[in-house]
């Protein structure tokens, strides 16, 4: 029985970073790389039982709660801090069609994985509801996912909408590895152009111990935490005035906005500590990703846990499959089609982390820009699926 103390948990999660940030820098994982290995890690704790695998309504884990709401957006502020804004400019319209790519992948993955499974015998009468839910969360996000759910009443099916939970969050986490894994697997075959081969050899490597090494005093620290903290509160603060007056702004754009504004002012953009804190966040989001992987959960669903777990990887290796093509055949970025695929499956935060640990930094804000673009569309395009199953 995994421990709910929340000092235990986040106990666990900074220890999970420091061993995997210990065995990238001292092994041959050093060509995995630190967000890789900690997910993984992050999913061995939790189906070890050491800590939780999920947080739900009814047994709340404040931690993750956290994490997710306040930890992951603060992540970003920090990184988004370094962002050159000439170098986000270059990524322009190609990657925004090629998250439109990957969008259309998604729509019809899940309609090859609903015939795949034969939803409408396999699934039930819900089938159409469960093919909205997942182009909504890989387009955009959970949020989608739950406002598709909600106007069909799948949450009323427990046992359904416990097992599309589950092998969403298992395949979410598949997707996050292997979009880490797919550039530099996919690299010797790639039909590349000059510059993305320059780009390519000028890359980051993936454990730069030099860039997320720094030397800090109790002032920045404090200040690096009050810009943060500062921030997520403006935007939240900002959203809400905006929600009242009729416009629906995510605080995730917000924060972005305060974000970019102030890495325009050198003593901000130069400041210490925001790097390593804001790396630091990045690790702990992902192994609570990792963490959500419950394998026992999708043991005990049986034959639905098997249909849902097909269904969900068919939709997401058509999708990965058109959009890495797509990218192959007109010779763009490989980086920036992982980054765009994360931001369709995973959303903002995991399209900022893998585009940080693929030394991408001028891929940190599209990757943001494109995962509040698929929050925007998600739910529409869930609804349309589940109207044409």
């Amino acid at each position: 029985m995994s421990s709910t103390n929340p000092l235990f948990i986040l106990t666990v999660l900074s220890l999970l970073v420091v061993f995997s940030e210990w065995v990238v820098r001292r092994t041959a994982l050093r060509h995995v790389g630190s967000a890789l290995v900690v997910i993984i890690l992050g999913a061995v704790a939790s189906n070890l039982g050491i800590i939780p695998t999920t947080s739900t309504p009814d047994a709340p884990v404040p931690v993750y709660d956290v994490v997710f709401g306040f930890v992951a957006p603060i992540a970003i502020f920090w990184l988004l801090l370094a962002v050159n804004l000439r170098d986000v400019l270059k990524a322009g319209l190609p990657l925004i069609a090629l998250f439109a790519v990957g969008a259309l992948g998604t729509m019809l993955g899940v309609f090859t994985g609903m015939f795949v499974v034969n939803g409408a015998d396999s699934i039930g009468p819900m089938y159409r509801a469960v093919g909205g839910m997942f182009t909504g969360t890989y387009t955009g996000g959970s949020v989608n996912f739950n406002a598709v759910a909600l106007e069909y009443g799948v949450m009323r099916d427990g046992l359904l909408y416990g097992g599309t939970v589950a092998v969403d969050n298992v395949v979410t986490a598949f997707w996050i590895a292997a979009t880490l894994a797919l550039p530099r697997l996919l690299l010797p075959v790639w039909r590349r152009s000059a510059s993305h081969a320059s780009r390519v050899a000028g890359a980051a490597p993936i454990v730069d111990v030099a860039a997320e090494t720094e030397t800090i005093d109790p002032r920045k620290l404090a200040l690096v935490l009050a810009l943060g903290t500062g921030a997520l509160w403006v935007s939240n603060v900002i959203a809400g005035l905006l929600s009242r007056a009729g416009m629906n702004v995510p605080s995730i754009l917000l924060i972005t906005v305060i974000a970019l504004s102030l890495a325009q002012v050198r003593g901000v953009s130069t400041l210490p500590g925001a790097r390593v804190a804001g790396m630091y966040a990045v690790y702990v989001f992902l192994a609570v990703i990792g963490a959500f992987c419950d394998l026992r959960a999708m043991a005990g669903l049986g034959a639905l846990g098997v249909t849902l777990l097909i269904f969900a990887f068919v939709t997401v290796l058509v999708h990965g499959t058109l959009t890495f093509g797509a990218a192959w055949l007109f010779r763009m970025d490989l980086d920036g089609a992982a980054v765009a695929s994360q931001a369709n499956v995973g959303g903002s935060t995991s399209a900022l982390a893998l585009a940080k640990s693929l030394g991408r930094e001028d891929l940190l804000l599209p990757g943001i820009l494109l995962g509040s673009l698929g929050n925007a569309m998600g739910t529409f395009l869930g609804f349309l699926v589940a109207r044409m199953l």
